[in-house]
């Protein structure tokens, strides 16, 4: 072959290869541009849970009445945070959850891990509250049902393992699967001694009602977007915390941010009622 055609040889390769690359390359960003738009509507259902939020609590108007019943050990103010993890953690995850919010569930099983390993580590300490917003807007009880059955369960010293059970057993938003108490008793045969008679009569007497009325009330008066709503020391993290977007990585590397130059929690342990 002459070096003429070699060369002609040569460039036709590389051009053949720089076709491949960009080939490649236009593939990458459509797959990174797939990823991209499924994040955006998740942020986006969020969103609409936010918008439904606002409205939800302009309503003025509880479904329970009567004293409000604090759980056992509930604290903060008004006694309306559940805590898990040692008090003396040196700082504090606040979430606001309603139990047939299905993107609460997507926040607790993507960061349910992470949350349990920091919390155990003595570097966090998570306050839940608890808010019934899709009640208002889809109509049933499951919201109000679900949050007193746990505000039993924390009666029990049993509410975050049967806060998880919740999560992983949510029915559909639209199916009020958890207004039957019957169905919320049945869940807590998932959690080791949960399931006493002391614990299903608070369930069927809706014994925590008013005090889950006051823990929405709150929620709706506290200028929130929506549920969850993530707060890393009164700094709001979800979906975003500044110019970052939640992940794993990024939690673990707040919470060490936020730790820095302070010691741990001396017992990682769930505070007793």
């Amino acid at each position: 072959m002459s070096e003429k055609n070699q060369d002609r040889s040569r460039a036709a390769r590389e051009r053949l290869a720089q076709q491949r690359e960009q080939d490649r390359a236009r593939e990458r960003r459509r797959r990174t541009l797939i990823v991209s738009t499924a994040v955006v509507g998740v942020l986006a259902l969020a969103g609409v849970i936010g918008v439904i939020a606002a409205n939800a609590g302009k309503s003025g108007k509880d479904k329970a009445a009567g004293p409000a019943v604090t759980p056992s050990g509930a604290r903060g103010e008004d006694g309306l945070a559940l805590q898990v993890g040692a008090a003396d953690a040196p700082s504090t995850l606040t979430i606001w959850e309603d139990f047939r919010c299905p993107v609460c569930a997507q926040f607790e099983n993507a960061f349910r891990d992470t949350i349990t390993e920091l919390a155990d580590s003595g570097q966090l300490k998570v306050e839940y509250h608890l808010a019934t917003i899709i009640d208002g807007n889809l109509g049933g009880s499951g919201s109000l049902r679900a949050a007193n059955a746990a505000a039993c369960a924390q009666d029990a010293g049993k509410f975050a393992p049967y806060h998880d059970v919740l999560y992983r057993n949510q029915p559909a938003e639209s199916d009020d699967a958890f207004g039957d108490n019957a169905r919320l008793i049945d869940l807590a045969g998932k959690v080791d001694g949960l399931d006493t008679p002391a614990f299903r009569g608070c369930v069927q007497d809706g014994t925590h009602d008013s005090w889950v009325a006051k823990s929405n009330k709150a929620f709706g008066e506290g200028g929130f977007e929506g549920t969850p709503a993530a707060l890393l020391n009164g700094e709001s993290i979800f979906p975003k915390k500044g110019g970052e977007q939640i992940s794993v990585a990024n939690l673990k590397k707040w919470v060490a941010e936020a730790n820095q130059g302070k010691k741990p929690a001396t017992t990682g342990a769930t505070p007793s009622p």
